[in-house]
């Protein structure tokens, strides 16, 4: 990895302490003669803030139910590649029916230097939903491990600011006041994962704000959109060792997205990336109104090793596993450009977001909106000492993907990277106490293929989340 050297001190806090301590030695070596300080005159401190160090921890235990759902792919796989008596390959639902699953433990990790040094680091252990692209990645991820120069970009400022944050973060562009354990579609092709390297900000005053990123860049590859991805390529399902193949996870219906970056290496092709933002009011106060609007631009490499499976990511997965068998690719470009409105009004809020893109010479758009309200509950019964059910926050979100994929091989063999997807999510978080919380919720999946048929793939998703 390359890594540019430490930003120097800042000079404020440094000349502060510089000054103080000049002036407690021209006090001490003052001549006996010297006139005492006038009595009005008030003697100035200098506050210096202790390093705050803040830990946390969470886990979530699922109930899942995933409706059955298998549609035959048109690739003329080897008899080698296909499970035992079958003369065709499908792509079924990842894991029908009924599931009760632990999918994470997560530690939380912040440390607070002053108003203008933070680091944070957030580990996932079992990562069940989030394993990327398949069941056989590492079961340890380190989700986010940054550190901040500058003033927090999650506060409304007060005036003029900049920042700098190095490391592996979330997009400047995502949701992440999210009110459901779902994702919806375009929050899972474009933005679900963090990528890693420099993004750097400015707050022009309290209502104009830019953003900038030069990163990694997250590689492309594809999984089902519900809770968990789908095996595509596991060691488990390749013919050279693994003949006739059983895999206990199913192929999924996979959309084309931005995978996990796999590491800190930025020796390759960067992702450049740019926002400009407009906000009004304040998300903690009455209502507060923040449209951004943003473009990233990277080239997308001939292939990409992933943990987990033996399939190439970006070019070597649009292509087709042998030469023929390709989508209608042309170049190496990979554009989004996108917008962001989200707006609230006491515990009602709105999220929505527009992308269109641009990979490797075709067209996809996608969109999606999120309403949610939260309000408190009346105190009628206390544990120890604290609220029994304090909140409830009902949400609804829905999402839509069009890509535009016309031509190349009708064998290719996922063909639902083509298809119109349509997710409709409604939920309800119910606070149980302080840390404690369920959340219930349903996705209504409709899936349009190329001839017009439409499929389902429904699930149902209940989440019992612990914080400490």
């Amino acid at each position: 990895m390359r890594r540019g050297r430490p930003a120097p001190p800042f000079a404020g806090p440094c000349a502060a302490l510089w000054f103080a301590a000049a002036a407690a030695f021209a006090q001490t070596d003052s001549p006996p003669s010297a006139a005492p300080p006038e009595p009005a005159a008030a003697e100035e401190t200098v506050e210096i803030r202790a390093l705050e160090l803040d830990f946390g921890l969470e886990a979530k235990l699922h109930y899942r139910h995933s409706e059955q759902l298998a549609n035959p792919s048109p690739f003329p796989f080897p008899p080698e590649f296909l499970p035992p008596g079958q003369t065709r390959a499908f792509q079924e639902t990842v894991n029908e029916g009924g599931h009760f699953e632990l999918s994470v433990l997560t530690l939380l990790a912040d440390a607070v230097w002053g108003d203008n040094l933070a680091a944070h680091a957030k580990v996932d252990f079992v990562d069940l939903y989030d394993r990327n692209p398949t069941s056989s990645d590492r079961e340890i991820d380190v989700d986010e491990l940054w550190i901040r120069f500058g003033s927090d970009p999650a506060r409304l400022p007060d005036s003029f600011g900049l920042y700098a944050r190095l490391g592996k973060f979330a997009h400047f562009e995502r949701q992440n006041d999210r009110h459901l354990e779902s994702y919806g579609l375009v929050s899972t092709a474009f933005n679900r994962f963090e990528d890693a390297g420099l993004e750097i900000g400015a707050d022009l005053g309290r209502h104009l704000y830019l953003r900038a990123s030069l990163t990694a860049g997250n590689p492309l590859f594809f999984r089902d959109p519900n809770a968990l991805a789908g095996d595509n390529g596991t060691p488990e399902q390749d013919p050279r060792t693994h003949p006739n193949p059983e895999p206990a996870l199913r192929t999924g219906f996979p959309i084309l997205y931005d995978a996990e970056v796999e590491d800190l290496d930025l020796d390759g092709e960067l992702e450049t990336g740019a926002g400009i933002g407009v906000r009004f009011g304040d998300p903690d106060g009455a209502a507060f109104f923040d449209l951004l609007a943003w473009g990233y631009r990277r080239e997308l490499a001939d292939t990409v090793v992933l943990e987990g499976t033996f399939y190439g990511g970006d070019l070597d997965l649009l292509d087709g596993p042998f030469e023929g068998f390709s989508l209608p690719i042309s170049g190496h470009d990979k554009r989004e450009v996108g917008a962001n409105l989200r707006a609230g009004a006491g515990g009602l809020s709105f999220f929505g977001q527009y992308v269109a893109q641009e990979l490797a010479g075709m067209d996809r758009t996608g969109y999606e909106a999120e309403l949610a309200w939260r309000f408190e509950l009346p105190l009628a019964w206390a544990v120890g000492g604290r609220q029994l059910f304090p909140s409830v926050a009902p949400a609804a979100r829905y999402s839509r993907l069009e890509p535009e994929f016309a031509g190349g091989s009708a064998q290719y063999p996922a063909p639902s990277v083509r298809w119109e997807w349509t997710k409709l999510d409604l939920g309800v978080r119910l606070a149980i106490v302080a840390g404690v919380d369920l959340t219930l919720e349903y996705a209504d999946n409709v899936l349009t293929r190329a001839d017009g048929r439409e499929l389902s793939e429904d699930e149902l998703l209940a989440t019992l989340r612990f914080r400490m």
